[in-house]
């Protein structure tokens, strides 16, 4: 089984003057690929393969100019623009967007290194050899296993902090799980996080203090940042100064991913408290964000309660545990049915709190009643991968 551990690495002044190099030419690698199959579509109607143009790429243009290119690590190159291959086929294919050109200030480059001698890759309870950097300090002792074995990493970078993604061969547990209580229905909404079957229930983290005095702070900053731009703007030539800018650009990066953090850490928490109760199963609703973003009276608080990624990490857990999930269609009315006769409340609407039902007089929060429902109906499909 395959699993990947992310960790924070402390880079020391020369390893973070290569790391900035590798992941930029990275990036001007991926443009050049884009800008290039784009204008080569144009001539003759064909897809540039990442095959051809590394060749051109190796055999042409770093001989002639940008021969700086070679100074960093080629399988990183090489993967970079495997990437840029894959996001036109993706496009041809309809699976994506158009492939668009990366940003310096986005940060969303990775620099790929994978295992190509033995001593490449080695881990230890605190550092890790990265091809072309050496030994590399870990911020976390102990989180990679140094037992496993070691595939590639990826190295990121994100608000002035550097990451490392060790990609593993690990031995599956063989141990059979047992369940100590019965399953879960879950229903997640915008008032508390989520409702659970058993009485569990998780607040709105955007509802905390300490987020709401960061958020405070983030349109401080960005009003900051905004104005720095206008008034470099109303310079005249030659006395442009986008320093300052640059440094306001890092106090905003550093709040979003502070802010991102935190929400993050909290999914985790709900996800580990679950665990604990050894289901049987747990029933979740298949939402369909995308859809629901299109409310622009809603969009921002569905965004920041993260349902996508609370999913993704509930199943990755449930299918390494060995939990069953089961997916609930998202046109099931789990709201809108009671949970004890099955008769629907048509009229019920997003102002209304508490589910009354006219047939049995049933009266209880509609949260918890959607989540009786998400957990006792036949309606589902399991989760396998």
């Amino acid at each position: 089984m395959k699993k990947a551990y992310k960790t924070e690495v402390l880079l020391t002044a020369a390893q973070q003057q290569k790391a900035n190099q590798t992941i930029g030419v990275c990036r001007y690698v991926y443009n050049l690929y884009l800008e290039t199959a784009q204008n080569y579509y144009k001539e003759t109607k064909k897809h540039l393969s990442g095959y051809d143009f590394s060749k051109w790429l190796n055999n042409v243009h770093t001989k002639q100019t940008d021969r700086w290119i070679k100074d960093v690590s080629s399988k990183a190159i090489k993967q970079a623009i495997m990437n840029g291959d894959r996001a036109f086929k993706n496009f041809f294919r309809g699976l994506a967007k158009f492939p668009r050109f990366k940003k310096k200030r986005n940060e969303d480059v990775k620099a790929y290194f994978p295992k190509n001698n033995p001593t490449d890759l080695t881990v230890e309870r605190h550092r890790i050899k990265i091809p072309t950097f050496g030994w590399v300090r870990l911020k976390e002792f102990g989180y990679i296993p140094t037992d496993a074995k070691v595939i590639s990493c990826t190295m990121s970078q994100k608000a002035g902090r550097y990451f490392v993604s060790v990609l593993c061969e690990v031995v599956k547990s063989k141990t059979v799980y047992k369940s100590e209580t019965d399953g879960i229905g879950i229903d997640l909404g915008l008032k508390e996080f989520a409702v659970c079957s058993n009485h569990l229930v998780f607040e709105n983290v955007n509802k905390q203090e300490r987020i709401i005095k960061l958020e405070k702070r983030l349109k401080r900053e960005q009003r900051k940042l905004s104005r720095s731009y206008e008034q470099n703007k109303q310079r005249k030539e030659g006395e442009f100064c986008a320093k300052n800018s640059r440094k306001q650009l890092k106090v905003v990066q550093k709040l979003h991913a502070r802010l991102a953090n935190m929400r993050k850490e909290y999914i985790r928490f709900v996800v580990s408290r679950l665990m604990k109760t050894k289901p049987a199963y747990i029933a979740i609703e298949d939402l369909n964000v995308k859809g629901m973003m299109k409310n622009r009276h809603l969009a921002r608080a569905i965004a920041r309660q993260n349902f996508s990624q609370f999913r993704e990490f509930l199943i990755a857990k449930c299918l390494e545990i060995g939990i069953e999930v089961r997916l609930v269609d998202r046109w099931f009315p789990s709201s809108k049915r009671c949970s004890s006769c099955g008769e629907e409340n048509v009229s019920l609407s997003l102002t209304d709190r508490i589910f009354s039902c006219r047939s049995c007089e049933l009266e209880m929060d509609r949260d918890f009643n959607a989540s009786l429902n998400l957990k006792y109906t036949n309606e589902y499909t399991v989760v396998t991968s």
